[in-house]
């Protein structure tokens, strides 16, 4: 079970990184004003979305696997980071579609929308983490 939670972790981490990074895209796909730079700046965030959704899938496996080493029904601290994991999933699809607004070229925001959904994933990371280490419930 070590090799499946050390898979885990490293695929999290993948996930997390994109999560970090494709947002700070959108920010300078947001402020840029030639062609050419809005071009270089699509082939980024999909080459980048199709890294994090291999570290998100690779997450969910190996996440799946160690679930099936529990008694049901889980500890709240479980339930509660599931939950927040599910959360995370469905910003994972808000990145996804902000990706596609912004390669329609229509929908695009502001640098400042999308710094602020920038910092999103830390709050989930903070969350997470603490309550696989400190199961505080």
């Amino acid at each position: 079970m070590l090799w499946v939670k050390a898979f885990h972790i490293v695929f999290m981490v993948t996930w997390f990184a994109g999560l970090f990074y494709l947002p700070r895209l959108f920010v300078y796909h947001a402020e840029a004003r030639d062609d050419a730079g809005r071009v270089r700046f699509l082939v980024m965030e999909r080459r980048l979305f199709a890294m994090m959704s291999i570290g998100a899938v690779g997450t969910l496996v190996f996440g799946l696997w160690l679930l099936f080493g529990w008694w049901w029904p889980a500890p709240l601290w479980l339930q509660t980071k599931l939950g927040l994991v599910a959360l995370l999933i469905l910003y994972h699809f808000g990145c996804y579609k902000l990706m596609l607004d912004l390669r329609a070229g229509g929908g695009a925001r502001s640098s400042r929308f999308y710094r602020l959904y920038n910092e999103i994933p830390s709050l989930f990371l903070l969350g997470i983490v603490l309550l696989v280490v400190l199961k505080p419930f």
